[in-house]
Formats: C-alpha cells, sequence, structure tokens
C-alpha cells in the first residue's frame, strides 16, 4: 500500500520532514519513501490510503515499564502516606504483585496494550512481577501481545524478598520463556532476563541469574541505584556501590538494561559506559516517587547509551518527553538545562537502537526503505512552520497522545481513524474492573 498525501517524518539522520509525502510498504516492511506524486506514478497498481495532510511519523518505543501496575490506578494506599521510595515498594507494590493471578497479568497487560495502541506506541520493553503467579506469567502477558500485535520484549522480575523457592521460579520462568520463543514462530516478541534490584538480590541469586541468562542468551534487565536506598543497601552487603556489584557480578553488557541509576557517581558512570550497558530514564516516576533527578545529559554527554521508558505510567510515551525535558529545568534551577534535541536523541533515536539490540535483523524506529512498517498518523497541523529542526520542540509543546489517529506494527493496522482493530477495548475494561476489585481485596489481606 501507499499511504500518500502525509507529511512524513523519517526520524533519519539527518532527520527529514517530506511535505506532501508518501510511504510504500509492502508486507512488514517499508519499501519507498517519497513525495506523493512520484510514489504514485511508480506504483500505479498499490492501494492508496490519504493522510489526509496528517504526520506520518515512526511510532514510539517504550524501554521500560511494568504492565502488571495498571491495576493501581486510583488505589489507596491504607494508613499513612509512605515517606520514602523503600515504604513506597513495601506498603504499594510488594503487596500488588502479591496479589495477581495469572488472569490478572493477562487482563493488566491487555488495559497497558490497549493504552499503547491509542497512544501510539508500538514498541514496549515490559518487566514483569507477580510472586504467587510466576509460572506462566511471561505466557499470559505473551499471548495478550500476540492478540494486540505490537512489538514486546518480556522478562520476569527474580527476587529474594520472597524466598529462595520464589527467585528460583523465577529464574526458571525467565529461562523456560527465552527458550520458548527460540521455538516458535514470534517475530514481535524477544525475551530478557529480569531482576528486581541490587537491594533485593544476594550475590548467590545474581551469579544464578548472570549465568542463567547467558546459557539463554540473553541480557539482564534490573533497576540500578533508583533510590539512595539500593545504593546504602550494597555498600552494607559488599563494600561496593550497585554498579560495581553489577559489573563483578557479570550483570553489565550491551544486551543488559539497568533502569533509574540516579543516584551513581562518576565511576559508575564509566563503568555503564565502558560495558555498553543500556541505562533508561523514567522521569513521571522518578518525581512522584521523590527519588530524585538521574544526571541524564551527564550520561548522554559521556556516551552512555540512554533511553526513554514510563515504570508504568501511561504509555503516553510524549507525556514522558515533556517530563524529561521540565524536569532538569527545575531540579537545577536552570532553563537552558535539557535541550529538546537531547530528548529526541534519547526518545527516538536511542530507543531505537535499544529496539534494534532485541530485533537485530531489523531496523526499527526510521521511516526508511528496508526498515520495519512500525508507524503512527498523527493529525497535528500547526499554525507555525514545523521543520526538521523545530519538530522536537513542536512535539514538547503541540502534541498530545489524542492526535494518534493510526498505528501500524509490521505492516498491520492496529488502530485507523482512531478505532481499534486488533482489541475489543470494552470487552477488556469491563473483565480489568472486574479483575481488579478482586485484585484490590486481596491486596488489603496481604501481609
Amino acid at each position: 500500500m501507499l499511504i500518500a498525501d502525509a507529511r512524513v517524518v523519517t526520524y533519519g539522520r539527518p532527520n527529514a520532514i517530506v511535505d506532501l509525502g508518501a510511504v510504500r510498504i509492502e508486507g512488514a516492511r517499508i519499501t519507498d519513501v517519497g513525495s506523493s506524486a512520484q510514489l504514485r506514478a511508480a506504483y500505479p497498481d498499490d492501494e492508496i490510503v490519504s493522510a489526509g495532510g496528517q504526520l506520518v511519523m515512526p511510532g514510539n518505543i517504550c524501554a521500560h515499564t511494568h504492565f502488571y501496575g495498571a491495576f493501581a490506578r486510583g488505589l489507596a494506599i491504607p494508613g499513612k502516606t509512605p515517606r520514602d521510595f523503600p515504604e513506597i515498594l513495601d506498603k504499594l507494590w510488594w503487596h500488588l504483585d502479591k496479589a495477581l493471578t495469572l488472569e490478572d497479568v493477562r487482563s493488566s497487560a491487555l488495559v497497558c496494550l490497549v493504552d499503547a495502541i491509542k497512544h501510539g506506541t508500538t514498541t514496549l520493553v515490559d518487566h514483569h512481577a507477580s510472586p504467587n503467579a510466576i509460572d506462566g506469567s511471561l505466557d499470559a502477558i505473551a499471548e495478550a501481545v500476540d492478540v494486540a500485535g505490537v512489538r514486546a520484549n518480556l522478562c520476569y522480575e527474580v527476587t529474594d524478598r520472597d524466598g529462595v523457592a520464589r527467585a528460583r521460579a523465577g529464574i526458571e520462568e525467565n529461562l523456560r520463556f527465552a527458550q520458548a520463543l527460540k521455538m516458535g514462530n514470534r517475530p514481535l516478541l524477544t525475551a530478557s532476563f529480569g531482576l528486581h534490584a541490587s537491594m533485593t538480590l544476594s550475590d548467590e541469586t545474581l551469579e544464578a541469574c548472570a549465568a542463567a541468562a547467558d546459557h539463554a542468551g540473553c541480557g539482564l534487565h534490573a533497576h540500578a541505584a533508583e533510590g539512595v536506598a539500593d545504593q546504602e543497601d550494597s555498600l552494607r552487603r559488599s563494600g561496593k556501590r550497585v554498579i560495581e556489584r553489577f559489573a563483578d557480578a557479570g550483570i553489565l553488557g550491551p544486551m543488559s538494561i539497568l533502569a533509574h541509576c540516579v543516584h551513581v557517581d562518576a565511576w559508575e558512570l564509566e563503568l555503564l559506559r565502558d560495558s555498553g550497558t543500556w541505562v533508561t530514564h523514567q522521569p513521571r516516576s522518578n518525581m512522584n516517587n521523590a527519588v530524585g533527578a538521574a544526571p541524564v545529559e551527564t550520561m548522554l554527554r559521556g556516551g552512555i547509551r540512554l533511553g526513554l521508558g514510563n515504570d508504568g505510567f501511561s504509555n503516553d510515551m510524549w507525556a514522558e518527553w515533556k517530563a524529561a525535558y521540565l524536569m532538569q529545568k527545575l531540579w537545577h534551577g536552570d532553563p537552558r538545562r535539557m535541550d529538546g534535541n537531547k530528548v529526541l536523541e534519547m526518545a527516538a533515536y536511542n530507543n531505537a537502537a535499544l529496539a534494534t539490540t532485541f530485533w537485530p535483523e531489523t531496523s526499527i524506529g526510521e521511516l526508511s526503505p528496508g526498515a520495519e512498517a512500525d508507524l503512527i498518523l498523527v493529525d497535528y497541523h500547526p499554525f507555525t512552520a514545523l521543520t526538521a529542526d523545530n519538530l522536537p520542540w513542536h512535539i514538547l509543546f503541540g502534541f498530545d497522545a489524542g492526535m494518534v489517529t493510526g498505528t501500524m506494527v509490521a505492516g498491520r493496522w492496529l488502530m485507523r481513524d482512531r478505532k481499534l482493530l486488533t482489541l475489543d477495548e470494552e470487552a477488556i475494561v469491563r473483565r480489568a474492573r472486574e479483575c481488579s476489585a478482586a485484585v484490590w481485596q486481596r491486596y488489603a489481606g496481604v501481609e
């Protein structure tokens, strides 16, 4: 088909905007990009989809999320408000994850996938936990992803906080799922090996996870130095800071992701850069948990591979762009901080490079011949000039997720004219209301 009559944003290097442009798609891939007139003449037999002057651009990518957190929306934590990050974990997340059944896991994933498609997020890197429903949990998420039709990388969070048996079960779930993907034909799904954080992992479990991930051929995906407590625990436990401890355990590397890295020092930044480890920034979550602001400008300047996630907040990634842009200015009291092009580098180019790490035979996050046809239509008609140079500021100050009218992954429409084509939102919401009510009851009774 030809998606014609569009303003095509390529996210190439350099980025380009093709006015009155078109994108040609054959199967799962883009085969041509150019002017509508040229492509209509070159491919006269193709189906024509008119964009009506809308933007056509690569789909958004989320580098770190938690589908299972969907049922926390509106949940009131009983008792006093948590005073710090460890209390937030203990009072909210470590009760909520224990309340999940396999059906809840699937239902919460579907809710997030509806959100992703409607908001134009086509690739997601998920990090899952459900200590009372470990076996088969990644299958439940994968089945939801298959139905939705998005691209996703999945893992299970191994932790010692629930005992040795459950830690071992988490390791086995990661291994089983990674092996199952190798045996099946599911090109939109890949696997990582999940870990919670240094402060809930013994040396023995870290060693076992590193060995298991190496056996499975997976990178590792963990939280690191999100709060000060993680560093304090690591120093008490090992005499090393978190990134040093992870480095010695074999956790770092070019296939691995460390989420947050808010409280890291210069030596830790050097270890991250030299190992090629991915770091992801989640500004809305960091502000909500009051853990601080990661040194993202330093990371980008120093060559650390830094992407942008949402940590389970909505899959409106443009909201995360805006938070990343504003957070550094407020934190440092300096309006010169966090240039819009740095947000573009992190959220578009680096996230695309991370996705290509998991799908190495493809090109993702760019509209160019040979790239995956993962794209969105955006009904944005600005009253000021829109160019490749000022695009980041249009996204930061003009875009909102309600402008997404079409979402495509691997050449398949998941939403057209704001109508979901792969998911029944009404049925998903109805079932989620039933599941979440039961989860909240169990949450209140979890010790």
